[in-house]
């Protein structure tokens, strides 16, 4: 069966390949097992369902706890072509009742679920009148009290798929399961540990940086006007945090919108639907938003203050760069963020998890202290051994250098000592800088020996010090009424001259991508097309999928086909609205040509790991000492398909590539006959008037090889 999934993946989807995963995954299911696949957020999931919902016969259930999720996901699928629908509490009874009408009657491919309609005995009824070949359980750490989004109505999965007269195979997905997590999958859902697949939880376009020591507002409003055209998230802890955030970027005119529980639901949902639409750039959230965002643009996720554990900050950061392209997750660390979040954990209702949580909590600010690469301490969290620096985030990167700041330090701590080591940060600031406030001069701080011994500094730029000094653990914040400051242990051997104080720079904020001028076109084109069709523009094409129409600049359908992501049925619907802007856009810009072609023959700097684009060189060199590809992909470990994508990459750049062993003389006037009469805008009609032995990537090449001849 998994022969007829390449095809389905290129007609519908537009790749030409399957990601590191998607095909083992695949494989496994349509074998008959039931099987747990761990991918990153971003790694393609969804396709390891998708695919066998097109093979198998029937409807494949998708349990998933997203109900914004649910529709993206649908809005997609319907845009390729493929019959699908959602069920749960969004829709009114009469809707819900059409759908499940429908599905009985087999209209649909894939039937998205919320978890709690398996509450209901009449729901699981009427599951037993589908033909449901396959359960898919999307966000599978839901299942296990040990994760960090435990939901009861995950515990009736099982009990579900055991019901059902036809006993569907199960198909587990998480992006977050610590080891301890998917043994308890595993248990829950039967599903034996040896049909595990992991793919690692490393994101290649993701640069982590912790953010520390600085003033957090300042750093935001920089980075936020620096990349005004992109898409972000920032995460705040509380509503009130979000409530303020908001307001003061909208004072800044920046495009924000905002989401938390207590909105009302229009509210949530019109506020969802700009960013969504990308008519808001900027959304400021709480945790409540994002876990069933598909939205693929995402740039840049910033914490405004850290989450409570290491799964919630990997979940929420790995909605940055969905579409492969480099993005950032930034975390704007405080000391107090810690406190905020112990108060959280401790108004939790689950009293049996409070340890659980606080240790959770203990290895988040961990990550936020470390100095070695971030991205290396994510993966060891989730139980990958084999590790490297990944040599892109933050700490890697970090060239600052450090000021020797003892001085002014124990300066900043025998005033917190003189003033009896029960005040604030910002009266502290005051007397420090010599300030005739009121309050400062009552108090008799004006008398203090320290009084006024930085007064060639700011107070804002004292008080943002001494957030230094409490990142450091250099002083500590005693939370009351009024949060109040002191001297830590630490920070006494720093007053007795026994310890320095270094401090670096303060971080730089940096662009997330150049601007290409051809790509805001693209981007136009993308709106206004889905503005008609009422769908997000990220379901219409991916950012991926226009800055890749932006490198290969296609003229004709047939170049239109190969860009990645375009299939077949996006190719009838939008090709010629993007190929006629692409070809107005190089009439009347003719130096883009040739600044685009001279930055990709420009020498790229050597980078840790191979990319996408240097790993096909090396298929190259394999393929030019005549090695088949199956021999090509035994010896790099890869699939096939994967072989052929390379080879196709490297014959587009140009470059020497040996075909005759991949499309065999014999097969060259049957392929010749089936283009004549098929024509070259469609590989489907060809492939059907051709021996199944002739491949997919026969008719890519011989198609390939048509075009060059022009």
């Amino acid at each position: 069966m998994f022969e007829k999934a390449l095809p389905l993946l290129e007609s519908h989807f537009g790749y030409s390949a399957f990601r590191n995963g998607q095909e083992q995954a695949i494989r496994s299911v349509l074998a008959g097992s039931n099987t747990i696949c761990v991918m990153p957020t971003g790694g393609g999931k969804s396709i390891c369902y998708q695919i066998p919902a097109l093979v198998l016969p029937g409807t494949t259930i998708v349990i998933s706890p997203l109900i914004s999720l649910m529709k993206d996901q649908v809005d997609a699928l319907i845009q390729a072509g493929i019959p699908a629908a959602f069920i749960n509490s969004s829709l009114s009874y009469n809707e819900a009742n059409e759908r499940i009408r429908d599905a009985k009657q087999g209209k649909y491919k894939l039937l998205y679920i919320a978890p709690e309609r398996l509450d209901s005995y009449e729901f699981v009824e009427d599951l037993k009148n589908m033909d449901i070949p396959l359960v898919a359980v999307d966000e599978a750490h839901c299942i296990s009290q040990w994760g960090h989004d435990f939901r009861p109505s995950y515990r009736h999965i099982q009990q579900m798929v055991k019901s059902l007269p036809q006993r569907p195979n199960v198909l587990a997905l998480t992006a977050t399961a610590t080891p301890r997590v998917r043994e308890d999958i595993c248990h829950l859902l039967n599903i034996d540990e040896r049909n595990t697949i992991i793919t690692g939880f490393e994101r290649e376009n993701l640069s982590f940086s912790v953010i520390k020591g600085q003033d957090r507002q300042k750093f935001l409003l920089d980075y936020l006007k620096k990349n005004e055209q992109e898409a972000g998230i920032i995460y705040a802890a509380t509503r009130k945090n979000v409530d303020q955030l908001y307001e003061r970027l909208k004072k800044e005119k920046i495009n924000v919108a905002r989401y938390h529980a207590g909105m009302g639901d229009k509210d949530r949902a019109r506020e969802q639907e700009r960013f969504l639409e990308d008519k808001a750039s900027v959304m400021v959230a709480t945790s409540a938003f994002g876990m069933g965002i598909d939205k693929s643009n995402i740039r840049y996720v910033v914490h405004y203050q850290m989450p409570k554990n290491m799964e919630s900050y990997y979940q929420e950061a790995g909605r940055a760069g969905r579409d492969g392209l480099d993005s950032e997750c930034i975390m704007l660390y405080s000391p107090q963020d810690v406190q905020v979040q112990r108060f959280l954990i401790d108004q939790s209702s689950d009293r049996s998890r409070i340890t659980q949580e606080l240790e959770k909590l203990q290895q988040m600010a961990d990550y936020c202290h470390t100095e070695n690469c971030l991205q290396e301490f994510i993966l060891k969290y989730f139980g990958e051994t084999e590790t490297d620096s990944c040599g892109r985030c933050g700490n890697c990167l970090d060239s600052r250098v450090s000021i020797d700041v003892t001085k002014e330090a124990q300066m900043v701590m025998s005033c917190v000592i003189r003033m009896g080591q029960r005040f604030g940060k910002n009266i502290t600031a005051q007397v420090l800088t010599g300030s005739k406030n009121k309050k400062v001069t009552e108090m008799g701080f004006d008398r203090l020996t320290t009084y006024g011994i930085m007064k060639d500094q700011g107070a804002k730029e004292v008080s943002d010090f001494i957030e230094f000094l409490i990142s450091q653990e250099l002083i500590a914040i005693e939370h009351g009424q009024f949060p109040t400051i002191y001297v830590a242990p630490k920070g006494k051997d720093v007053l007795l001259g026994n310890e320095p104080v270094y401090r670096r720079e303060a971080v730089k904020v940096k662009q997330v991508s150049k601007n290409d001028p051809l790509f805001e076109e693209l981007r136009d084109v993308r709106r206004r097309i889905a503005e008609t069709e009422k769908v997000p523009p990220f379901v219409i094409f991916s950012d991926a999928a226009i800055k890749d129409m932006c490198a290969k600049q296609p003229k004709t359908n047939e170049e239109f086909l190969q860009v990645s992501g375009v299939g077949e049925h996006k190719l009838k619907k939008y090709g010629l609205e993007f190929i006629q802007a692409i070809r107005a856009f190089l009439e009347t810009n003719p130096e883009y040509q040739s600044e685009i072609q001279a930055e990709q023959a420009a020498p790229k700097k050597a980078a840790k790991k191979a990319t996408v684009g240097e790993t096909h060189l090396e298929t190259l060199a394999l393929n030019q000492k005549h090695l088949s590809k199956e021999e090509i992909a035994e010896q790099r470990e890869l699939a096939v398909s994967t072989v052929e994508s390379h080879l196709l990459q490297c014959a587009q750049q140009g470059l020497d590539v040996d075909f005759s062993r991949h499309v065999p003389n014999e097969y060259l006037p049957l392929l010749e006959k089936a283009v004549e009469e098929a024509g070259r805008e469609r590989l489907k009609p060809i492939k059907e008037l051709l021996p199944e032995e002739v491949s997919y990537f026969m008719i890519k090449v011989y198609v390939y090889f048509l075009s060059k001849k022009k």
